[in-house]
């Protein structure tokens, strides 16, 4: 452990993070004069090498930070891939691996139970023996999530928590970092069986919204849209407002690729499977 990285750790035990959080949400939220707003995104693109070629196009310019933020992709930016699960979300693979027959999974080295991590919402022990993938969202990269899976989202919760940041210094000095933050947990219900998609909050990320509860942020608790939202793989489920971590969960009977490194939302994630380090393009 260095010198440096101890000290941001112990200041960042020391920030009061959530309202920090909140109140940087609000200010991204505010809006912006055009000519600002331009100004921002080219600034905030060039520093975090966001492809501008991805997004949407648009009349005009992005009335916040947050509305760039959570920028749409354009038609055709992401291929979604012929397979039983793919990426949820633009970002790294940073672990994955089996869920041992307690429902545990291991993290960079930490120990995390499933049905926690999950916040307690019913099924968790269904996932004893299957696998998972953690993905990291950079901060320059697309921040809306997507349904890695066909089937019907039955149930979205609102875990409430701190919110560490989710980075390498928080990995390595925040114990049990994922059970700790802010998080929200989307239940799917397959002919795969149950998968789960977990948003992770962290530093900065001033809410998370659910499209299955019509674009609002996730309050605390358990909710079940009503009818079931059915879903397509590909098909948005969520979104990050600033940048975080998506865990996702699969039962026994899938395997999950284990390759680490550069994803899109759209690529495989089934064992045997590579996943393409160049940007995909195709009419979706």
């Amino acid at each position: 452990m260095s010198v440096r990285t101890f000290v941001v750790a112990q200041l960042l035990r020391s920030l009061p993070r959530v309202r920090l959080s909140r109140a940087m949400g609000r200010l991204c939220e505010m809006p912006l004069p055009p000519r600002l707003s331009d100004a921002m995104v080219k600034a905030y693109a060039r520093a975090y090498h966001v492809d501008m070629s991805d997004l949407d196009p648009r009349a005009g310019s992005y009335p916040s930070f947050d509305s760039f933020f959570t920028r749409s992709l354009r038609r055709g930016a992401r291929v979604i891939a012929d397979a039983s699960v793919v990426c949820p979300a633009d970002g790294h693979v940073v672990d994955a691996g089996q869920i041992d027959i307690a429902s545990r999974i291991s993290v960079k080295g930490q120990a995390y139970d499933v049905d926690e991590l999950a916040g307690h919402c019913p099924g968790a022990a269904r996932y004893a023996g299957g696998s998972f993938t953690v993905i990291y969202l950079a901060p320059g990269d697309y921040h809306r999530v997507h349904a890695p899976v066909d089937g019907r989202v039955t149930r979205v919760c609102g875990v409430p928590g701190d919110l560490f940041p989710v980075s390498w210094i928080g990995e390595k000095h925040i114990p049990r970092l994922y059970v700790r933050n802010h998080r929200v947990v989307v239940s799917i219900e397959t002919q795969l069986g149950l998968v789960t998609v977990v948003m992770v909050g962290a530093t900065m990320v001033g809410r998370i919204t659910s499209t299955a509860l019509g674009g609002r942020s996730v309050p605390p608790g358990e909710h079940a849209p009503d009818p079931p939202m059915e879903v397509r793989r590909g098909d948005e489920i969520g979104t990050f407002h600033l940048g975080s971590t998506v865990v996702v969960l699969v039962q026994s009977g899938v395997d999950l690729a284990l390759d680490r490194g550069p994803v899109r939302y759209g690529q495989s994630l089934v064992a045997g499977t590579r996943h393409p380090r160049r940007r995909a393009t195709g009419p979706r």
